[in-house]
């Protein structure tokens, strides 16, 4: 297998915990909300995953508890700030630095165990195309990530629910004149965030790269944020996104596979230094954020 067929045989594999965890910030900040803890949700959602699955839960059950887990600790966000009223991106901050911290302490004794991870679901036909043949070679993860995708970008555009959270995310004292619960709404919002959140550090740690290490999610939370950004809150670009993040981290490994002369370290900080340069290039057209741009992002409601 040459560099071209490697990279593009894993890239969606390697998208999928930048996707999910995206697609529920973005649903988070769509709803007003902006929750900084998005890498403290993955690395709780990835020990629970990873405990589970070690002793012999499958991994349905392993990606519920997950999701369980941090939705919980996305809903004390939810409490401090919202029901306290407390700056979010300090809140957010505490609780990505509490998911860290318990990750860390309940993966102590598991340290370097490997789990069992999922079969590939090859698509008859495509999966024997040359060159992009791989593509079509997934685990059903990821074919489950692509029809969410799907399924937020059709709620965003075409249903009431979409459009409630749109617009108590864009002027949330018109919405609560009109009788919509703005706490309510973001509340739920933030749930499905830390959802889709956890399951993407069970899908890190238990299908992707099945072991547990600790500090095994290395900022993917960190790269998800930035997604959203990096697709200016639009399904689709965020989609694109992490196909490109999934491929320029697989892109250091084909290289250093192949011999090419550059230092380790630098290859693995490859997705972190694409990260800075297209956030640099997005945030300098202004137009383009404030068109798509939540106007309430960050802020507190008060009645």
């Amino acid at each position: 297998m040459n560099a071209v067929d490697f990279i593009l045989s894993g890239m969606l594999a390697a998208a999928t915990p930048f996707l999910l965890a995206a697609l529920g910030e973005l649903v988070v900040e769509r709803a007003g909300v902006l929750n900084l803890g998005v890498e403290g949700l993955m690395a709780l959602g990835a020990v629970i995953a990873f405990i589970v699955v070690y002793h012999g839960g499958g991994h349905m059950l392993a990606f519920m508890a997950a999701g369980f887990a941090s939705v919980l600790l996305s809903l004390i966000f939810a409490l401090v700030a919202l029901g306290f009223r407390a700056n979010q991106v300090a809140t957010g901050l505490a609780i990505g630095i509490l998911g860290q911290g318990l990750s860390a302490l309940f993966g102590k004794t598991y340290e370097s165990l490997t789990v069992r991870g999922l079969p590939k679901l090859a698509i008859p036909g495509l999966s024997d195309l040359p060159v992009i043949g791989g593509l079509f070679v997934q685990d059903v993860v990821v074919w489950l990530s692509l029809l969410l995708t799907l399924a937020v970008w059709a709620g965003f555009a075409f249903s009431k629910t979409g459009l409630v959270i749109r617009a108590v995310g864009e002027n949330p004292k018109a919405a609560h004149a009109i009788g919509y619960s703005v706490i309510g709404v973001r509340v739920a919002a933030i749930a499905f965030g830390g959802l889709l959140a956890g399951f993407a550090g069970a899908y890190a740690s238990v299908v992707y790269t099945p072991l547990w290490a600790d500090g095994m999610i290395a900022g993917r939370g960190w790269i998800a944020i930035a997604l959203v950004v990096f697709g200016t809150w639009l399904t689709g670009r965020i989609f694109l996104g992490a196909c490109l993040f999934g491929a320029v981290s697989l892109m250091s490994l084909a290289a250093q596979a192949t011999g090419v002369e550059l230092p380790s370290q630098f290859l693995s900080s490859l997705p972190y230094l694409v990260t800075i340069i297209v956030l640099g290039i997005i945030s300098a057209n202004k137009r383009l954020l404030k068109l798509n741009g939540v106007a309430s992002l960050g802020e507190p409601f008060e009645r």
